[in-house]
């Protein structure tokens, strides 16, 4: 069995697909470790929806081609067309990040993803919920990177959500918008 860690996001009816995709990973996967759920402005996206973003790490022992797999049947059973632009609004997205240390490409995915070090929506909780965890390539555990990421033009503020009757996360008065107000 291994670590795996996955990213969701959706602007399209964000709660209501995270909590069935949760359901989802829950029933498969058994129990998850799941960040804060935040909101992030769109990055390359025309559509100004703002996504909700967060990360879910699980054990198991299925291959990364299985899994990557499993997790686009969910995107196709929540609407998402497969040769759909790729930016555009989708009611869920779920890409693998990692599992355990693989540093490769394995049934053709490449892993770790390399977004983990590119997007604040995803290396933001990611360091949250693994922080001692270390980056398979760099070595270098998520909290360190995350304190050392420059925010740019990245905004993203956790929000108030609830799965299965209890909190994941609560909302911040103030979007956080510069590394300093981390």
């Amino acid at each position: 069995m291994k670590l795996v860690t996955v990213s969701l996001g959706s602007n399209i009816e964000p709660i209501r697909h995270l909590r069935l995709c949760l359901d989802a990973l829950n029933d498969t996967f058994g129990p998850l470790h799941i960040s804060r759920v935040f909101e992030s402005e769109p990055v390359g996206f025309s559509d100004s929806r703002n996504f909700y973003n967060l990360v879910v790490a699980f054990h198991s022992a299925w291959t990364p081609g299985e899994l990557q797999a499993w997790g686009k049947q969910l995107e196709i059973e929540h609407g998402r067309l497969p040769d759909i632009a790729k930016f555009s609004p989708r009611a869920l997205d779920i890409d693998l990040l990692t599992v355990g240390d693989t540093c490769d490409t394995v049934d053709g995915i490449s892993l770790p993803r390399g977004e983990i070090t590119h997007n604040a929506f995803v290396l933001q909780p990611l360091a949250e919920l693994l922080p001692e965890q270390h980056h398979p390539v760099c070595g270098t555990p998520y909290a360190e990177l995350w304190a050392a990421f420059e925010l740019g033009n990245q905004r993203l503020w956790p929000v108030a959500f609830s799965w299965r009757g209890r909190w994941i996360s609560q909302a911040d008065e103030q979007p956080r918008l510069t590394a300093a107000s981390r």
